[in-house]
């Protein structure tokens, strides 16, 4: 899948169907994954309003969080009825209530149980089954515990390993200083690539930008950007160029935000709140004169009563108009 050269990183509360969609208007191509949703929520819940997107997000990852091999190859198949494009399993989160619920990171600990859940899901699907994950956890050598880890689930059929390039400490640091403290080790994962050359690795951790991360991809299938991402949106539009040669959907930050509005209008008239799509476009202009007012505009407004569309419009013409309003900053 060429679409993995780029991908836009599963984050819980942050990569949401509006955050997709949004995500979308900057680039074409990048792989889009969802949050991580558990075996649990999506047997027992609302299916439609945790699995439904719009077409226009394809390509678009379902990301499962489970330990039982049943479950998560109905998750699986429940995923592929409503149209993802691939199914990816989270082996990499280290939060309390995950570690609890015998998911995520601490899955690093037991190999043979991932390969058995990866299998389950190959035998329950057409498309494909990838896998993300840490280097280690805890006490374990990253070196020795991921190729063993890799070994496992590429023999169970698994089509990728996206690999987050720290170890994960389930005793001792928070979730979010497992993002930041732990030492990345780029080098590792292009071992482990050289490796493997027929398994598609994908790199991801501490991807900060662009050029970074075409820097990084060495002789890898594909990198993953995270927080930047979100939090910077505005980087994605030099995605399509730098890793597809093609033109971006749009050619401002401006013009992306503009091409939300009929979404809004949209959704809004379905009963979402205003602020639950906008909240995803707060980092689209930074450092561009009028992005401190259009934030604090968006921030005070779209939490009203009755907030609508205009209220981005509003936002937006407080936001200085250049040829590329992006391009002093990605030079």
């Amino acid at each position: 899948m060429q679409q993995r050269r780029f991908n836009i990183a599963p984050m819980m509360d942050w990569t949401d169907r509006h955050c997709r969609f949004f995500h979308r208007l900057l680039t074409r191509r990048a792989l889009l994954y969802t949050e991580m949703l558990t075996t649990g929520a999506i047997l027992h819940g609302d299916r439609d309003r945790l699995l439904g997107f719009d077409p226009s997000e394809h390509p678009v990852a379902l990301q499962l969080g489970g330990s039982d091999a049943a479950a998560l190859a109905e998750c699986a198949r429940i995923g592929e009825g409503f149209g993802y494009d691939e199914i990816n399993l989270n082996v990499g989160c280290p939060s309390d209530r995950v570690q609890e619920g015998r998911f995520g990171a601490c899955l690093m600990l037991e190999p043979a149980l991932v390969g058995d859940c990866v299998a389950a899901m190959k035998a329950a699907v057409q498309i494909p089954v990838t896998v993300k994950c840490r280097i280690g956890v805890d006490e374990q050598e990253p070196e020795q515990a991921l190729f063993a880890f890799t070994d496992t689930v590429k023999s169970a059929g698994a089509d990728a390993l996206i690999v987050h390039a720290r170890k994960a400490w389930l005793k001792g640091l928070s979730p979010r200083e497992n993002r930041d403290v732990p030492p990345l080790d780029y080098a590792l994962v292009h071992r482990l690539k050289a490796a493997h050359p027929n398994l598609p690795i994908v790199l991801n951790g501490g991807i900060a930008s662009i050029e970074q991360a075409q820097s990084e991809i060495g002789n890898l299938d594909g990198v993953m950007m995270g927080r930047a991402a979100y939090q910077e949106p505005w980087r994605l539009l030099s995605v399509d160029a730098a890793f597809y040669g093609e033109a971006p959907p749009v050619a401002t930050a401006k013009q992306a935000a503009l091409a939300l509005i009929p979404y809004i209008e949209r959704e809004t008239a379905k009963g979402v709140r205003l602020n639950s799509i906008t909240r995803h476009v707060l980092g689209l202009f930074r450092a561009i004169p009028g992005a401190r007012a259009y934030r604090r505009h968006l921030s005070v407004e779209t939490v009203r009563p009755g907030a609508a569309a205009s209220v981005l419009a509003d936002a937006l013409a407080l936001v200085l108009d250049t040829p590329a309003d992006m391009a002093h900053i990605a030079a």
